[in-house]
Order: structure tokens, then sequence, then C-alpha cells
């Protein structure tokens, strides 16, 4: 089966050569990804979306994550791996209207059917206003789950733990039961998640996302 190759890098983030991604994350080589969180304005309010990881995925299956996410191949530019947008969301963004937020470093470890893996990846982080409806984007079915979003004020108070849960709003990427021929899955429907049901990013990523993107 076809393995992406990255471009992978030592602590110092000097380049060190390519690796298959299953070798990336069992070794836990650094290497480089693509982040894009969205908000949408909703009144006074910000709404911001975020994907449920397919339960297929090699790390933190079936978690809540950034809206959309990817890393980046070996020899692909910042700017061409912003396909994630189009690729997950089907959502068609130049790369120039997208706000990068900060670069940072994050470090994770894990197990998935039995096998561990360390995910090491240097992030750059984007954020992007739209206005769209959920149900406006086309969703990656072999990657994300669903799509949801919730207000900025009280996915902050989630991650300052300030609260124990909250209410989340969403489709899912699943096709009807009943059918192509029958109507889409345009009803939103909604959730109530706790911190642990996010991928485990530092809590200051979190917050400095959700900051960053009050500012949009």
């Amino acid at each position: 089966m076809h393995q992406e190759i990255f471009d992978i890098y030592d602590e110092e983030t000097n380049h060190i050569g390519t690796a298959p991604r299953a070798e990336v994350h069992a070794k836990g080589y650094w290497h480089q990804t693509f982040h894009c969180w969205l908000v949408r304005p909703e009144g006074d309010r910000r709404m911001v979306l975020f994907q449920q990881r397919q339960s297929t995925k090699d790390t933190f299956p079936d978690l809540y994550d950034i809206t959309a996410a990817g890393h980046m191949t070996a020899g692909e530019t910042i700017r061409e791996a912003a396909r994630e947008l189009e690729e997950e969301l089907g959502l068609s963004a130049n790369f120039d209207v997208l706000s990068l937020l900060f670069t940072t470093r994050y470090e994770a470890r894990g197990t998935v059917s039995g096998k561990p893996f360390i995910d090491r990846e240097i992030c750059h982080v984007f954020g992007y206003s739209s206005d769209l409806p959920l149900t406006a984007y086309k969703l990656q079915q072999e990657e994300v789950a669903g799509l949801y979003e919730a207000d900025l004020e009280q996915l902050t108070a989630l991650f300052e733990g300030k609260a124990g849960s909250i209410e989340i709003r969403g489709v899912s990427a699943e096709p009807s039961a009943a059918g192509a021929a029958a109507a889409p899955l345009p009803v939103l429907t909604a959730r109530i998640v706790r911190k642990e049901d996010f991928v485990p990013h530092p809590d200051d990523y979190y917050l400095r996302v959700l900051d960053m993107l009050r500012k949009l």
C-alpha cells in the first residue's frame, strides 16, 4: 500500500532526510503540519468549527480536532499544504486570505489498535473566518467523521477548566442509510462533549488558537 513520504527534522529543526508516514510516527521524527481553524460569525458570537476524526485514523481516532489539518509531504510548501481545506472540507480558499496565527511544536504519544505512536509536529497554524453554514461543506469521508461547531467563549471555558462540558452541534460525513437518492443529511445534531473528547494538544495551544480567532 502506498505511504506518504514526509520530510523529517532533528531537534534543532535541521532537515535530516525523508521517511514514510508509518516510520515517522513509529520513531517519532519531527515533521511539518498545516493546521487551519475556521470561525463563523453569528451576531455578537463567534462559532469555532472543528472536525471529528474518522475511527480509521492512525492517530487519535474518533476525537475532535482542528477544522482542517494535514501532514506536509516531502518537498511540499506550506502554501501547497493548504490543499487540506479543499480535500477535507470542500472549501476553496486562496492561501493569501488565510491568517497565520503562529508556528509551534507539538509532541504526543498514544496507542491505536495495539500499535504505539509518537507524533512530533512542527505546526503552522492558520485561521480563517467563513460565514458558510455547516451543511455547505463537503466532508472527506475517509478522513472526517463529522463537522461541528461551538461558541468560542464556551470552548475557552472548557480548556481553561471552568466548564466540565459544553454543547456542540454538527453534521455527520456519513451518507444517508436510505441511499444516494434520499435527501442529504443537513439536520444539525447536538452533543455534549468534555475536554477529553478532543485531541490532546496542550491546553495552551487551544487557548492560544481561541484567543487569536477572537481577534480575526
